[in-house]
């Protein structure tokens, strides 16, 4: 049976604090993707701690993509699946952003909750460096937009996706590696006070 583990907003917070240093110290993001849903929270209060002083905030923009199989029957459906199919959902505002060559030769920190099967992040990527490239072509410029990522859990476990080496090499931060565990984010829960509560059980339990 797998592990239920129950990570809390305070949780969450304490993580994105104890991995900023890190991020400002080796790459110092101009601009932070989050990954819908799981990427928002934490690109939020990351950002709190990146901010430096005289400096203004950085921006964050948002993408969906969602993990989709394709059901074997007569009904053309899609059903969730992990690592399997990637769709966007929602891509990069251009009405706040004004369009895709603003990303040219910018520091972009990619964000996400957790470093699973590695395929949603794979495809982020792609589609991220493809449409830079695009613009970088029609632009004619010589400057490189350079990718990082900042999860809070990376799975240890085979991964179905893979990354650019450039960015496993010194741009990719987990803020925890963990075992192949349920985790449970406090965004997804129905009921917050239940969710605590099975966090702090958890936590007595470790404890004793």
């Amino acid at each position: 049976m797998v592990e239920k583990v129950y990570v809390t907003y305070n949780d969450v917070h304490k993580l994105c604090q104890e991995a900023a240093p890190q991020i400002l110290a080796d790459f110092k993001p101009q601009l932070m993707i989050a990954i819908g849903g799981g990427g928002y929270v934490p690109a939020r209060i990351l950002r709190s701690f990146l901010k430096q002083p005289g400096s203004p905030n950085i921006p964050i923009q948002a993408i969906g993509l969602s993990l989709y199989e394709q059901q074997d029957n007569s009904i053309d459906v899609e059903v969730e699946a992990a690592g399997t199919k990637v769709k966007r959902t929602q891509w990069l505002d251009l009405t706040a952003l004004g369009e895709m060559a603003n990303l040219v030769g910018k520091r972009v920190l990619i964000v996400d909750e957790v470093d699973d099967t590695r395929t949603t992040l794979e495809y982020a990527v792609k589609e991220l460096q493809k449409d830079v490239e695009e613009a970088r072509a029609k632009l004619g410029s010589d400057l490189k937009t350079e990718f990082a990522i900042f999860v809070l859990h990376n799975k240890d476990k085979k991964k179905k996706g893979t990354l650019p080496e450039d960015i496993t090499n010194g741009r990719y931060l987990a803020a925890r590696t963990v075992g192949d565990e349920w985790i449970c984010y406090p965004w997804e829960a129905m009921d917050i006070d239940e969710h605590d509560s099975n966090s702090a059980s958890a936590k007595a339990k470790k404890d004793l």
